[in-house]
């Protein structure tokens, strides 16, 4: 059946305009991914050993644990979760580092979990929420641990001067970078920038403020980076550049066929608590 001439040119039309439409929302989606990750609610109860707490933020308030560890005691150890986790994937460092002589605070980063806040920042204002908590840190060794986000927010605040050593796992360079290398693949040049200038007015920030390698070039202390050599979500070419930046004593393991979230292997646990041991000994 031949389609009206009258028709077609609707039809057409209206496809076009559709694609117009949505192709103007897309910086929209993207800005609303980068600022609201998943927010996941916590299901599970302190461990043994820890208390529920709330922690003061630089204007938010932020829920958490401190857990008491075993004495001797050696220092304290605040963990820092990644994007759309909570404070629940500390159990297993509270475990490990708590029979080790170490007090563990972990808490729900700003937007996440059971804390306050609109948005996520990436260490923009992160930074600040655990500048606060540092400052309520008891004299002694502060060791900071984070995976992906949280290894971003530490090395954002490495020169607090508590801080003695850090434990970065899968951290990223530069926001900017990772969030483009994350973009779908049918984003362009012009909505990624978009998407960007949206993020930027309605989280109060700027992107090419929250950069752990320009951090990178002013940290003095002991750092260990960890990355899996099969990451694809945050490549490991972030850590390979954060390495070179670094200017104090610094270790890059790389995780033979390990993707995002996969590098914490038994046997990099191993070689965690033995730069720990050998960091916080020297101190």
């Amino acid at each position: 059946m031949t389609v009206p001439r009258r028709a077609l040119i609707i039809f057409l039309l209206v496809g076009a305009f559709g694609s117009w439409s949505i192709h103007q929302q897309l910086p929209a989606v993207g800005a609303g991914g980068l600022l609201h990750p998943v927010r996941r609610g916590v299901t599970t109860a302190a461990p043994p050993t820890c208390e529920d707490t709330t922690f003061a933020g630089a204007g938010a308030t932020l829920k958490g644990w401190r857990c008491q560890g075993s004495t001797p005691r050696r220092g304290t150890l605040i963990y820092l979760h990644g994007v759309a986790d909570n404070r629940t994937s500390a159990t297993g460092v509270i475990r490990r580092f708590g029979g080790r002589g170490f007090d563990v605070w972990a808490y729900d980063s700003r937007a996440h979990g059971e804390s306050e806040g609109d948005v996520c920042t990436y260490g923009y204002f992160e930074k600040d929420d655990l500048k606060h908590i540092l400052d309520t840190v008891d004299e002694g060794p502060v060791l900071l641990m984070g995976t992906s986000l949280g290894a971003a927010v530490a090395l954002q605040s490495a020169t607090h001067p508590k801080v003695t050593t850090i434990v970065a796992v899968e951290s990223f360079s530069d926001l900017r970078t990772v969030a483009t290398e994350r973009a779908p693949f049918f984003f362009t040049t012009g909505v990624i920038a978009g998407a960007f200038q949206l993020a930027e007015a309605r989280g109060r920030f700027r992107v090419d403020d929250v950069s752990p390698i320009v951090a990178a070039r002013s940290i003095t202390i002991p750092v260990l980076l960890i990355h899996g050599d099969s990451d694809r979500e945050t490549p490991p070419a972030h850590s390979q550049r954060l390495i070179e930046a670094l200017a104090g004593p610094k270790r890059l393991i790389l995780v033979p066929g390990a993707g995002h979230n996969q590098s914490l292997r038994a046997d990099v646990w191993t070689e965690i608590e033995a730069w720990v041991d050998s960091v916080i000994s020297d101190q």
